[in-house]
This record gives C-alpha cells, sequence and structure tokens, in this order.
C-alpha cells in the first residue's frame, strides 16, 4: 500500500517507521530539519524495549506534489496546522486515497455523516473559516484514535514512550473494505488497529483526559503522576471531566470507561509530559483549541455549563498568547 504520512513528528514517525519496516510504500512529508535528517538518514525510531528501527527505504518529501498520488493519508499534524495545508491535503488524495485523521480533539468533520439533530453544523475551533470543510470531501475521511505517547527528541528521530493501539472508524460506523485494508496494514506493522462502530465515542474518551490533563500540565509544567497525586489538581481534572462527561451525554456518547479508571490511566503513564507542556517549552503553539476550546464550543452548542472548563481555558489562552508575543518558551530546570 502507498500510505504518505502528512507531518513526520512523534505519531507521525512512529507510524512510517513500523509501517515502512512492513513493507508498505512510505513517504512522509515534512519540513525544515525534520526533512533534512530523514532524507539524510532515514527516520529513527526509539522503542520502548531499547531496540531501534530505521526507516532508510521511506520517502521523504517536502510537499504533496513530490509524493504523488496515494492509497492512504495518515494526516498526523496537529489540528491547528491542518487549516494552512488543506488545499495540499486535498491534492494528495488525489481521485481514491483515504484520509485518516489522527488528531487531538474534536475533529472539523464531527458532525459530517453524524446523523442527529446537529447534522452538518460546523466545529469553529477545529475549522474557523470552513476551509478544511470546503477542500475534504468527508466521504474520503476515515477517523482515528491515537493513543499512544512519543516524542520528536531531534530531527529524524523518535522516542516512543508508551502504547501501540489507533482505533479506527468510518464517520457512519460502517465496517467497510478499505477501513479493513487499514486496519489490516497497522497490525502487519505491529500495532492495535481495532475498528470502531462509534468513533466519536472514542474520540470522547480520549478528550476526556486530553482537555483536563494537558492544559493543567502547560499551566503547572507538571507530568501526568504528579497532576493525579496531587489531590487538588486531580480533584480539578475530575470536575472538568464531569463537564465534558455531561457535553457528551447531551450529544449521546456514553463514556465506557469510570471517571476514576480514566484518571488512573493517566496515572499509570507515569513521570510523562504531555504533548501540550513539551510545546510550551519547546516554543510551539499550543493544542488549546482543539483539546479544550472545541469542548467548550460543544457545551455551548449543548446548553451545557462548563466553569472548570472555561476558567482553566482562559489561564492556558493567555499562556499561549503570553508565549507568542515573546517568541518565547517556558522550562522549569533545577538551579
Amino acid at each position: 500500500m502507498k500510505i504518505a504520512v502528512f507531518g513526520a513528528g512523534a505519531i507521525g514517525g512512529y507510524l512510517g517507521a513500523r509501517l515502512a519496516a512492513a513493507g508498505e510504500q512510505v513517504s512522509f512529508i515534512a519540513r525544515g530539519a525534520n526533512l533534512a535528517a530523514i532524507r539524510a538518514n532515514g527516520l529513527r525510531l526509539l522503542l520502548e524495549d531499547g531496540g531501534e528501527i530505521v526507516a532508510k527505504d521511506a520517502r521523504a518529501c517536502g510537499s504533496a506534489a513530490e509524493a504523488g498520488p496515494q492509497d492512504a493519508v495518515l494526516l498526523t499534524l496537529k489540528a491547528h496546522q491542518v487549516t494552512p495545508v488543506a488545499a495540499e491535503i486535498a491534492a494528495l488524495c488525489g481521485d481514491s486515497a483515504t484520509l485518516v485523521t489522527m488528531q487531538n480533539g474534536i475533529p472539523w468533520w464531527y458532525f459530517q455523516k453524524h446523523g442527529g439533530p446537529y447534522e452538518g453544523t460546523p466545529v469553529r475551533t477545529a475549522d474557523p473559516d470552513g476551509s478544511i470543510a470546503r477542500l475534504i470531501d468527508p466521504a474520503r475521511i476515515v477517523g482515528s484514535v491515537v493513543f499512544p505517547a512519543a516524542m520528536l527528541v531531534a530531527p529524524g528521530v523518535v522516542q516512543v514512550v508508551e502504547g501501540n493501539r489507533f482505533t479506527l472508524g468510518e464517520l457512519d460506523g460502517a465496517a467497510t473494505p478499505r477501513v479493513q485494508a487499514l486496519a489490516a496494514a497497522l497490525v502487519r506493522a505491529g500495532f492495535k488497529a481495532p475498528i470502531t462502530r462509534d468513533i466519536r465515542g472514542e474520540i470522547w474518551v480520549k478528550l476526556w483526559g486530553n482537555l483536563s490533563f494537558n492544559p493543567i500540565s502547560a499551566l503547572t509544567h507538571a507530568t501526568l503522576e504528579d497532576i493525579c497525586r496531587f489531590a487538588p489538581t486531580r480533584e480539578l481534572a475530575a470536575e472538568m471531566m464531569r463537564e465534558a462527561q455531561a457535553v457528551a451525554g447531551k450529544l449521546g456518547v456514553g463514556l465506557r470507561v469510570s471517571l476514576e479508571r480514566r484518571i488512573a490511566g493517566a496515572e499509570k503513564v507515569g513521570a510523562h509530559k504531555t504533548s501540550m507542556l513539551q510545546d510550551v517549552e519547546q516554543g510551539r503553539p499550543i493544542e488549546i483549541e482543539a483539546l479544550l476550546g472545541s469542548a467548550i464550543e460543544l457545551g455551548e452548542l449543548t446548553q451545557t455549563p462548563t466553569p472548570c472548563m472555561r476558567s482553566v481555558y482562559a489561564c492556558a489562552r493567555l499562556l499561549a498568547q503570553t508565549l507568542d508575543r515573546a517568541k518565547g518558551r517556558l522550562r522549569v530546570q533545577g538551579a
């Protein structure tokens, strides 16, 4: 299968390296130092057990035009990075490629093929000007929920932290040949790739923790285990999650795990820095709209109060604005 990985960061590198090692024809679409490193040395993947995979045969491309038509495109950019390249993504898909969206948060397509009372409602936090929805045909989309944690530790070098599950699902819940083929390719590469008939429910399970732990970690510079073991932040995360659970319930989504089990799962990951904290430390834009703004937007849509979520959102937005104005980064270092 010809597979393009659009965004060769932590998750894109993890996926692409293992898929290439399993014999798929992988093209990484990357930029800057990352692109140069992959072209020179391949994508180097450092595994949990101390081993490594080097994807030397994968192509490294600076544009969709260079990559050419694909059978599947794994969209592994962050949510706020999609709008500027939406036209390029559409061109990469050509006539028949499947687009697998792997963004955190509520996706722009959430209410497409939804079938409920909000059918077709745009999600403005994910697609502010509506350009993504205009350029990308929802018929091409297969949703995915990314559960592993990984870090881009140097250009062209990805460290796996934990996990190997990527849940897949058609927007309408159908078990189509294309989603089965995608799942089979991921399984051959060593991943778990369950197919769900309720991709939105899976999105909420992941978002449920992300919308609380990520911004709290960005504001406090604490790891997951620290947040969960400090009673005040554990309760703050739990209250944000209760508000989110109420929003999800208004949309007909029942979360399949208990709140305490979800928090325990985060604590079990250990001294891991969330992606948002990593972005603050590296001076990169944070995913506050995708992870928290989107849930607040759906709270407004369903007339569900979200006071704790709004308070944390306000603080995280101000932090993001302050760092952006200063073109700076923020990191706690020992004396």
